[in-house]
């Protein structure tokens, strides 16, 4: 896997394309990336004893590499 934790990456397809965005963490093992601003989920959080409220939290869902390209190689095919 060629992306890596702080490269800036432009998503290629799916319903956030053309966002750009740097990776927060790589995950080799499942072949996905987590991108700052990008591919964000609704959650539900429980309430408890603590917390007391539950709560809807947005988080940044992983994407799959091959929906990702590295911005370095994208302006290397834009100078062709």
């Amino acid at each position: 896997m060629k992306i890596k934790k702080d490269d800036n990456i432009i998503v290629i397809t799916g319903k956030d394309k053309g966002k750009k965005g740097k990776v927060i963490k790589a995950i080799p093992s499942e072949d996905k990336v987590i991108v700052e601003g990008v591919n964000i989920v609704k959650r539900h959080r429980k309430s408890n004893q603590r917390d007391k409220k539950g709560e809807i939290v947005e988080v940044a869902a992983p994407i799959h590499v091959s929906n990702v390209k590295l911005e370095k190689e994208t302006k290397k095919e834009a100078k062709k």
